[in-house]
């Protein structure tokens, strides 16, 4: 009914292209407008001004010959004081735009390595968005912004990327393990040896305590008893050892411990073969004292 009275409505963020006669007359704002039809104006057609986004995905080849695809997103508008040449300049923006995007994407890539390629994203999209700016501000176009959204090389490329980049982890991995062995086997080897040495110095001590006990009790008993030897005793003090080893063996139940010989007359040949080991390493210190069988 409006159409019949000649009148149009612009909706909000829209205009509309009148034409007189078929050529260019003016261009209507958002609202309501009078259009007289029978005086030859008429409504070409309409233009939206909110901002727009278009998706380009371009396969082209990087410097090492590595097949990628590049997603481009192209946010865009037309500007309002540039209606009319958006509206007849151009019959299919989103096509030219794309023709553009192809154009700088294939010219900046293939001097690209692969790597490199992903590091400068963001001077690709500067370089796409210089461009478009440039050629599409003639047509009525503003460029608000460009996005490199994202690189895919090739399936089978990517699957050795990340064979290549496992394979890199599991290397520093086991290198990281073999250290950690390392350092743990060097404590404990230090650890054993420092545990050696201070049972060493133990068991000297001992052994040093136990001549400094005998000798004492051999000059107490000689000196106490008068004409005894210090032979006798000796003697007295294996014989002594003898029977208490003899009563600590018998007093476990699950000794495995065999002492032989057992017989208490074989005391006095025990004594003689440990008095002449002892007579042997005072005489001879690298001679080895003989094993009580």
């Amino acid at each position: 009914m409006g159409q019949c009275l000649g009148c149009v409505m612009v909706l909000q963020s829209t205009v509309a292209v009148r034409e007189s006669f078929g050529k260019f007359d003016d261009i209507l704002d958002p609202g309501c407008h009078f259009v007289p039809w029978c005086f030859g104006k008429s409504v070409a057609g309409y233009l939206t001004l909110r901002l727009q986004q278009l998706d380009v995905r371009c396969e082209t080849k990087t410097k090492d010959n590595v097949f990628v695809t590049v997603v481009a997103s192209i946010q865009y508008r037309a500007l309002a004081d540039k209606a009319s040449d958006a509206f007849y300049k151009l019959t299919n923006t989103k096509e030219q735009i794309q023709s553009y995007v192809f154009d700088v994407i294939r010219a900046s890539i293939p001097k690209l390595m692969l790597d490199d390629a992903f590091e400068q994203k963001n001077e690709i999209a500067k370089a796409v968005e210089e461009e478009l700016e440039k050629a599409m501000s003639m047509y009525g176009y503003e460029i608000v912004q460009t996005l490199i959204v994202d690189i895919e090389p090739d399936a089978h490329v990517k699957r050795a990327m990340n064979e290549i980049n496992a394979a890199a982890r599991h290397r520093l991995a086991a290198n990281e393990k073999a250290e950690a062995d390392k350092i743990i086997q060097i404590k404990r080897a230090e650890g054993e040896a420092e545990s050696k040495y201070l049972a060493g110095v133990g068991i000297a001590r001992q052994r040093q305590a136990i001549v400094d006990g005998l000798r004492d009790s051999v000059l107490a008993f000689s000196e106490g008893v008068p004409g005894t030897s210090a032979r006798d005793v000796m003697d007295m003090v294996l014989v002594t050892q003898y029977f208490d080893t003899m009563k600590d063996i018998g007093a476990q139940s699950k000794s495995t411990s065999v002492f032989i010989p057992h017989g208490p007359g074989a005391v006095k040949d025990i004594a003689s073969q440990i008095r002449d080991g002892l007579l042997q390493a005072q005489g001879a210190p690298r001679t080895t004292t003989p094993s009580l069988l």
